[in-house]
Protein backbone atom coordinates (compact mmCIF):
# COMPACT_ATOMS: atom_id res chain seq x y z
CA UNK A 1 0.00 0.00 0.00
CA UNK A 2 2.96 2.33 0.50
CA UNK A 3 3.67 2.11 -3.23
CA UNK A 4 0.11 3.32 -3.81
CA UNK A 5 0.50 6.38 -1.61
CA UNK A 6 -0.89 5.01 1.67
CA UNK A 7 0.82 4.94 5.05
CA UNK A 8 0.33 1.35 6.14
CA UNK A 9 -1.42 -1.98 6.07
CA UNK A 10 -1.56 -3.38 9.56
CA UNK A 11 -2.90 -5.96 11.97
CA UNK A 12 -3.99 -6.11 15.58
CA UNK A 13 -1.54 -8.15 17.61
CA UNK A 14 -1.47 -9.94 20.95
CA UNK A 15 1.93 -11.09 22.20
CA UNK A 16 1.24 -14.68 23.19
CA UNK A 17 3.14 -16.75 25.74
CA UNK A 18 4.41 -18.99 24.38
CA UNK A 19 4.69 -17.30 21.00
CA UNK A 20 2.63 -18.87 18.22
CA UNK A 21 5.41 -19.25 15.65
CA UNK A 22 3.04 -19.65 12.70
CA UNK A 23 1.07 -16.54 13.56
CA UNK A 24 4.26 -14.58 14.21
CA UNK A 25 5.74 -15.60 10.87
CA UNK A 26 2.72 -14.06 9.13
CA UNK A 27 2.79 -10.76 11.02
CA UNK A 28 6.59 -10.49 10.77
CA UNK A 29 6.29 -10.22 7.00
CA UNK A 30 6.75 -6.52 6.21
CA UNK A 31 5.32 -7.02 2.73
CA UNK A 32 1.96 -7.71 4.38
CA UNK A 33 2.11 -5.73 7.62
CA UNK A 34 3.96 -2.47 8.22
CA UNK A 35 1.92 -1.47 11.27
CA UNK A 36 0.55 -3.18 14.36
CA UNK A 37 -2.15 -2.24 16.84
CA UNK A 38 -2.04 -3.69 20.37
CA UNK A 39 -5.27 -5.65 20.63
CA UNK A 40 -5.63 -5.26 24.41
CA UNK A 41 -2.26 -4.45 25.95
CA UNK A 42 -2.66 -0.66 26.06
CA UNK A 43 -6.26 -0.54 27.30
CA UNK A 44 -6.95 0.98 30.71
CA UNK A 45 -7.61 -2.28 32.56
CA UNK A 46 -4.28 -3.61 31.28
CA UNK A 47 -2.16 -0.55 32.04
CA UNK A 48 -3.68 0.88 35.26
CA UNK A 49 -5.60 -1.87 37.08
CA UNK A 50 -5.43 0.08 40.35
CA UNK A 51 -5.32 3.84 40.73
CA UNK A 52 -1.78 5.04 40.19
CA UNK A 53 -0.46 1.48 39.82
CA UNK A 54 0.70 0.90 36.25
CA UNK A 55 1.54 -2.39 34.58
CA UNK A 56 3.26 -2.05 31.23
CA UNK A 57 4.65 -5.51 30.51
CA UNK A 58 2.22 -6.30 27.70
CA UNK A 59 2.42 -2.86 26.12
CA UNK A 60 6.21 -2.84 26.40
CA UNK A 61 6.32 -6.16 24.56
CA UNK A 62 4.32 -4.64 21.70
CA UNK A 63 6.60 -1.60 21.59
CA UNK A 64 9.74 -3.71 21.61
CA UNK A 65 8.43 -6.04 18.92
CA UNK A 66 7.52 -3.09 16.68
CA UNK A 67 10.94 -1.52 17.17
CA UNK A 68 12.72 -4.77 16.34
CA UNK A 69 10.60 -5.33 13.24
CA UNK A 70 10.62 -1.64 12.21
CA UNK A 71 6.84 -1.42 12.21
CA UNK A 72 4.59 1.50 13.04
CA UNK A 73 2.36 1.26 16.11
CA UNK A 74 -1.24 2.46 16.04
CA UNK A 75 -1.60 2.77 19.81
CA UNK A 76 -5.02 1.81 21.17
CA UNK A 77 -6.55 3.34 23.30
CA UNK A 78 -6.56 6.01 26.00
CA UNK A 79 -10.21 6.71 26.94
CA UNK A 80 -12.97 4.13 26.46
CA UNK A 81 -16.09 3.14 28.38
CA UNK A 82 -15.23 -0.57 28.18
CA UNK A 83 -12.39 -2.65 29.60
CA UNK A 84 -12.14 -0.18 32.44
CA UNK A 85 -11.10 -1.35 35.90
CA UNK A 86 -13.89 -1.13 38.46
CA UNK A 87 -12.06 1.56 40.39
CA UNK A 88 -12.74 3.88 37.44
CA UNK A 89 -16.16 2.74 36.27
CA UNK A 90 -17.64 2.47 39.77
CA UNK A 91 -15.56 5.08 41.56
CA UNK A 92 -18.33 7.71 41.79
CA UNK A 93 -15.81 10.51 41.34
CA UNK A 94 -16.81 14.14 40.94
CA UNK A 95 -16.08 16.05 37.75
CA UNK A 96 -12.75 17.54 38.77
CA UNK A 97 -11.43 14.29 40.23
CA UNK A 98 -12.32 12.24 37.16
CA UNK A 99 -10.67 14.82 34.88
CA UNK A 100 -7.55 14.56 37.03
CA UNK A 101 -7.67 10.75 36.84
CA UNK A 102 -8.03 10.91 33.06
CA UNK A 103 -5.10 13.31 32.78
CA UNK A 104 -2.88 11.19 35.02
CA UNK A 105 -3.69 8.07 33.00
CA UNK A 106 -3.00 9.71 29.65
CA UNK A 107 0.19 11.28 30.98
CA UNK A 108 1.49 7.94 32.23
CA UNK A 109 0.54 5.81 29.22
CA UNK A 110 1.04 8.22 26.32
CA UNK A 111 4.12 9.57 28.05
CA UNK A 112 5.71 6.15 28.36
CA UNK A 113 5.25 5.44 24.66
CA UNK A 114 6.01 8.93 23.39
CA UNK A 115 8.02 8.57 20.21
CA UNK A 116 6.91 4.98 19.67
CA UNK A 117 3.28 5.59 18.69
CA UNK A 118 2.70 6.74 15.14
CA UNK A 119 -0.97 7.25 16.00
CA UNK A 120 -3.16 7.12 19.11
CA UNK A 121 -6.83 6.23 19.37
CA UNK A 122 -7.46 8.90 21.99
CA UNK A 123 -11.21 8.41 22.50
CA UNK A 124 -12.91 5.17 21.54
CA UNK A 125 -16.63 4.55 20.92
CA UNK A 126 -18.25 7.60 22.49
CA UNK A 127 -21.42 7.34 20.37
CA UNK A 128 -24.68 5.39 20.29
CA UNK A 129 -26.06 4.12 16.99
CA UNK A 130 -28.43 7.08 16.65
CA UNK A 131 -25.59 9.56 17.01
CA UNK A 132 -26.25 10.53 20.61
CA UNK A 133 -23.52 10.24 23.20
CA UNK A 134 -23.09 6.89 24.89
CA UNK A 135 -23.67 6.77 28.63
CA UNK A 136 -20.31 6.19 30.29
CA UNK A 137 -18.53 7.18 33.45
CA UNK A 138 -16.74 9.89 31.45
CA UNK A 139 -19.77 11.37 29.68
CA UNK A 140 -22.10 11.03 32.66
CA UNK A 141 -19.63 12.77 34.98
CA UNK A 142 -17.81 15.28 32.76
CA UNK A 143 -20.15 15.73 29.80
CA UNK A 144 -19.09 15.94 26.17
CA UNK A 145 -16.08 18.03 27.15
CA UNK A 146 -14.31 14.83 28.20
CA UNK A 147 -13.58 14.34 24.50
CA UNK A 148 -11.71 17.60 23.74
CA UNK A 149 -10.04 17.32 27.15
CA UNK A 150 -8.68 13.88 26.30
CA UNK A 151 -7.34 15.15 22.98
CA UNK A 152 -5.83 18.19 24.69
CA UNK A 153 -4.01 16.03 27.22
CA UNK A 154 -2.78 13.58 24.57
CA UNK A 155 -1.55 16.40 22.34
CA UNK A 156 0.39 17.98 25.19
CA UNK A 157 1.98 14.70 26.21
CA UNK A 158 2.81 13.26 22.78
CA UNK A 159 2.69 16.15 20.28
CA UNK A 160 4.14 14.11 17.42
CA UNK A 161 1.61 11.27 17.40
CA UNK A 162 -1.41 11.58 15.12
CA UNK A 163 -4.53 11.68 17.28
CA UNK A 164 -7.64 9.74 16.24
CA UNK A 165 -11.25 9.39 17.30
CA UNK A 166 -12.24 5.73 16.74
CA UNK A 167 -15.69 4.10 16.44
CA UNK A 168 -17.67 1.32 14.75
CA UNK A 169 -20.63 1.41 12.32
CA UNK A 170 -19.47 4.71 10.83
CA UNK A 171 -19.17 2.96 7.47
CA UNK A 172 -22.88 3.19 6.64
CA UNK A 173 -22.90 6.99 6.19
CA UNK A 174 -25.68 7.40 8.73
CA UNK A 175 -26.54 9.40 11.84
CA UNK A 176 -23.59 7.93 13.71
CA UNK A 177 -21.26 9.01 10.89
CA UNK A 178 -22.68 12.54 11.14
CA UNK A 179 -22.11 12.50 14.90
CA UNK A 180 -18.47 11.47 14.47
CA UNK A 181 -18.01 14.44 12.14
CA UNK A 182 -19.50 16.64 14.88
CA UNK A 183 -16.94 15.25 17.33
CA UNK A 184 -14.19 16.41 14.98
CA UNK A 185 -15.76 19.87 14.88
CA UNK A 186 -16.19 19.86 18.67
CA UNK A 187 -12.53 19.09 19.33
CA UNK A 188 -11.39 21.70 16.83
CA UNK A 189 -13.74 24.30 18.34
CA UNK A 190 -11.70 24.00 21.55
CA UNK A 191 -8.51 24.77 19.64
CA UNK A 192 -7.32 21.22 20.16
CA UNK A 193 -5.59 18.96 17.65
CA UNK A 194 -7.44 16.01 16.11
CA UNK A 195 -5.96 14.49 12.97
CA UNK A 196 -7.99 11.42 12.16
CA UNK A 197 -11.14 9.37 12.49
CA UNK A 198 -10.85 5.61 12.69
CA UNK A 199 -13.56 3.54 11.03
CA UNK A 200 -13.39 0.25 12.92
CA UNK A 201 -15.22 -1.65 10.15
CA UNK A 202 -16.46 -4.69 12.05
CA UNK A 203 -18.59 -5.73 9.08
CA UNK A 204 -20.54 -8.68 7.69
CA UNK A 205 -20.60 -10.30 4.27
CA UNK A 206 -24.22 -11.43 4.69
CA UNK A 207 -27.13 -10.68 7.00
CA UNK A 208 -26.58 -12.29 10.39
CA UNK A 209 -28.60 -12.45 13.62
CA UNK A 210 -26.58 -9.49 14.92
CA UNK A 211 -26.43 -7.39 11.75
CA UNK A 212 -29.09 -7.12 9.07
CA UNK A 213 -26.87 -4.75 7.07
CA UNK A 214 -24.04 -6.15 4.99
CA UNK A 215 -20.82 -4.35 4.05
CA UNK A 216 -21.91 -1.21 2.15
CA UNK A 217 -21.08 -0.72 -1.49
CA UNK A 218 -17.99 1.26 -2.40
CA UNK A 219 -19.88 4.50 -3.01
CA UNK A 220 -21.40 4.50 0.47
CA UNK A 221 -18.05 3.71 2.05
CA UNK A 222 -16.34 6.53 0.19
CA UNK A 223 -19.09 9.00 1.09
CA UNK A 224 -18.71 8.11 4.78
CA UNK A 225 -14.94 8.56 4.65
CA UNK A 226 -15.25 11.89 2.86
CA UNK A 227 -17.70 13.15 5.48
CA UNK A 228 -14.65 13.25 7.76
CA UNK A 229 -12.00 14.37 5.30
CA UNK A 230 -13.94 17.53 4.44
CA UNK A 231 -13.39 18.43 8.11
CA UNK A 232 -9.66 18.47 7.39
CA UNK A 233 -8.75 15.17 9.07
CA UNK A 234 -7.45 11.86 7.81
CA UNK A 235 -9.36 8.60 7.97
CA UNK A 236 -8.40 4.94 8.26
CA UNK A 237 -9.98 1.54 8.64
CA UNK A 238 -8.66 0.58 12.05
CA UNK A 239 -10.20 -2.77 13.09
CA UNK A 240 -11.37 -4.43 9.89
CA UNK A 241 -12.97 -7.86 9.97
CA UNK A 242 -15.85 -9.28 7.93
CA UNK A 243 -17.81 -12.01 9.66
CA UNK A 244 -20.35 -14.49 8.26
CA UNK A 245 -22.79 -17.09 9.50
CA UNK A 246 -21.05 -20.39 10.14
CA UNK A 247 -20.44 -23.03 8.91
CA UNK A 248 -18.34 -21.65 6.08
CA UNK A 249 -19.01 -22.44 2.41
CA UNK A 250 -17.08 -21.46 -0.74
CA UNK A 251 -19.92 -19.12 -1.72
CA UNK A 252 -19.72 -17.38 1.66
CA UNK A 253 -15.96 -17.01 1.31
CA UNK A 254 -16.45 -15.45 -2.13
CA UNK A 255 -18.93 -12.92 -0.72
CA UNK A 256 -16.51 -12.15 2.10
CA UNK A 257 -13.68 -11.63 -0.37
CA UNK A 258 -15.72 -9.10 -2.34
CA UNK A 259 -16.65 -7.28 0.89
CA UNK A 260 -13.00 -6.98 1.88
CA UNK A 261 -12.16 -5.77 -1.64
CA UNK A 262 -14.84 -3.06 -1.46
CA UNK A 263 -13.37 -1.74 1.75
CA UNK A 264 -9.87 -1.69 0.28
CA UNK A 265 -11.00 0.00 -2.92
CA UNK A 266 -12.81 2.71 -0.95
CA UNK A 267 -9.66 3.54 1.01
CA UNK A 268 -7.52 3.53 -2.11
CA UNK A 269 -9.97 5.93 -3.77
CA UNK A 270 -9.99 8.50 -0.94
CA UNK A 271 -6.78 10.49 -0.84
CA UNK A 272 -6.85 11.14 2.91
CA UNK A 273 -7.49 7.50 3.82
CA UNK A 274 -4.14 6.69 5.41
CA UNK A 275 -4.32 2.92 5.71
CA UNK A 276 -6.07 -0.24 6.80
CA UNK A 277 -5.64 -2.47 9.85
CA UNK A 278 -7.31 -5.87 10.13
CA UNK A 279 -8.38 -6.93 13.62
CA UNK A 280 -6.20 -9.99 13.97
CA UNK A 281 -4.26 -12.45 11.87
CA UNK A 282 -5.90 -15.86 11.94
CA UNK A 283 -9.46 -17.03 12.64
CA UNK A 284 -7.93 -19.23 15.34
CA UNK A 285 -7.75 -16.22 17.70
CA UNK A 286 -10.54 -13.97 16.37
CA UNK A 287 -12.78 -12.33 18.97
CA UNK A 288 -15.86 -12.77 16.77
CA UNK A 289 -17.10 -16.31 17.65
CA UNK A 290 -16.98 -15.61 21.37
CA UNK A 291 -19.13 -12.47 21.04
CA UNK A 292 -21.35 -13.19 18.03
CA UNK A 293 -22.52 -16.77 18.56
CA UNK A 294 -22.91 -18.69 15.31
CA UNK A 295 -20.82 -16.17 13.39
CA UNK A 296 -17.14 -16.18 12.55
CA UNK A 297 -14.47 -16.82 9.93
CA UNK A 298 -13.95 -13.06 9.93
CA UNK A 299 -10.23 -12.72 9.16
CA UNK A 300 -8.13 -13.38 6.07
CA UNK A 301 -6.12 -16.35 7.32
CA UNK A 302 -8.08 -19.40 8.44
CA UNK A 303 -7.58 -21.42 11.63
CA UNK A 304 -4.85 -23.41 9.88
CA UNK A 305 -2.96 -20.23 8.94
CA UNK A 306 -3.88 -20.52 5.26
CA UNK A 307 -4.71 -17.33 3.34
CA UNK A 308 -8.37 -17.19 2.33
CA UNK A 309 -9.91 -15.76 -0.86
CA UNK A 310 -10.30 -12.47 1.03
CA UNK A 311 -6.51 -12.12 1.27
CA UNK A 312 -6.07 -12.41 -2.46
CA UNK A 313 -9.05 -10.13 -3.14
CA UNK A 314 -7.51 -7.40 -1.00
CA UNK A 315 -4.15 -7.80 -2.68
CA UNK A 316 -5.76 -7.55 -6.10
CA UNK A 317 -7.72 -4.44 -5.08
CA UNK A 318 -4.52 -2.76 -3.93
CA UNK A 319 -2.57 -3.74 -7.04
CA UNK A 320 -5.31 -2.57 -9.40
CA UNK A 321 -5.82 0.79 -7.72
CA UNK A 322 -4.45 3.84 -9.57
CA UNK A 323 -1.02 5.12 -8.67
CA UNK A 324 -1.11 8.31 -6.59
CA UNK A 325 -1.65 11.35 -8.77
CA UNK A 326 0.10 13.72 -6.42
CA UNK A 327 3.45 13.63 -4.74
CA UNK A 328 4.50 14.90 -1.35
CA UNK A 329 7.34 14.80 1.09
CA UNK A 330 5.15 12.56 3.25
CA UNK A 331 5.34 9.84 0.60
CA UNK A 332 9.10 10.04 0.59
CA UNK A 333 9.28 9.83 4.35
CA UNK A 334 6.90 6.87 4.42
CA UNK A 335 9.34 5.04 2.22
CA UNK A 336 12.33 6.09 4.27
CA UNK A 337 10.67 4.95 7.50
CA UNK A 338 10.21 1.51 6.00
CA UNK A 339 13.90 1.07 5.28
CA UNK A 340 16.46 -0.43 7.60
CA UNK A 341 19.33 1.70 6.31
CA UNK A 342 20.92 3.16 9.42
CA UNK A 343 21.45 6.87 9.83
CA UNK A 344 19.60 7.98 6.72
CA UNK A 345 16.15 8.92 8.00
CA UNK A 346 17.05 12.16 9.80
CA UNK A 347 19.43 13.20 7.03
CA UNK A 348 16.79 12.58 4.39
CA UNK A 349 14.06 14.31 6.38
CA UNK A 350 16.24 17.39 6.66
CA UNK A 351 17.00 17.31 2.95
CA UNK A 352 13.35 16.83 1.97
CA UNK A 353 12.17 19.65 4.18
CA UNK A 354 14.74 21.99 2.63
CA UNK A 355 13.88 20.84 -0.87
CA UNK A 356 10.17 21.43 -0.45
CA UNK A 357 10.58 24.97 0.81
CA UNK A 358 12.32 25.86 -2.46
CA UNK A 359 10.41 24.02 -5.15
CA UNK A 360 6.92 23.25 -6.41
CA UNK A 361 6.32 19.72 -7.67
CA UNK A 362 5.39 19.63 -11.35
CA UNK A 363 6.18 16.02 -12.18
CA UNK A 364 6.40 12.92 -10.02
CA UNK A 365 9.22 11.27 -11.95
CA UNK A 366 12.13 10.44 -9.68
CA UNK A 367 15.57 11.74 -10.58
CA UNK A 368 17.38 8.58 -9.50
CA UNK A 369 20.98 9.87 -9.57
CA UNK A 370 19.95 12.87 -7.48
CA UNK A 371 18.09 10.64 -5.05
CA UNK A 372 21.08 8.37 -4.76
CA UNK A 373 23.38 11.20 -3.78
CA UNK A 374 20.87 12.81 -1.42
CA UNK A 375 19.40 9.82 0.37
CA UNK A 376 21.70 6.93 -0.36
CA UNK A 377 21.45 4.37 -3.13
CA UNK A 378 20.07 1.68 -0.83
CA UNK A 379 16.89 3.71 -0.40
CA UNK A 380 16.28 4.67 -4.01
CA UNK A 381 14.00 1.77 -4.88
CA UNK A 382 11.82 2.37 -1.83
CA UNK A 383 11.65 6.10 -2.45
CA UNK A 384 10.81 5.52 -6.09
CA UNK A 385 7.97 3.14 -5.25
CA UNK A 386 6.45 5.65 -2.85
CA UNK A 387 6.60 8.52 -5.35
CA UNK A 388 9.34 10.45 -3.51
CA UNK A 389 10.30 13.82 -2.26
CA UNK A 390 12.78 14.14 -5.10
CA UNK A 391 10.76 14.73 -8.26
CA UNK A 392 11.46 17.00 -11.17
CA UNK A 393 10.55 20.48 -10.04
CA UNK A 394 10.68 24.12 -10.97
CA UNK A 395 11.97 26.92 -8.80
CA UNK A 396 9.39 29.25 -7.31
Amino acid sequence: MIAKGKNWFGAALTIRNPVDAQERAIVDNYADFGSITPENAMKWESTEPSRGVFTFDGADAIRDYAATQKKQIHCHNLVWHSQLPLWVSQGKFDNATLISIMYDHIKAVAGRYKGSCTRWDVVNEALNEDGTYRSSVFYDTIGESFIPLAFKFASEIDPNAKLYYNDYNLEYNNAKTDAAARIVALVKSHGVKIQGVGFQAHLTSESTPTSAAVTPDQGVLEAALKKMTVQGVNVAYTELDVRMNTPVTPAKQAAQAEAYARVVRSCMAVEKCEGITIWGITDKYSWIPGVFIGEGSALVWDENYKPKPAYFAMLKAIQESPNPRGCSADNCLRALRSTSVSGRLAESQEFCASYYTQYIVTDITLIKPYAASACGGDIVSRVSSACSCLPKATAT
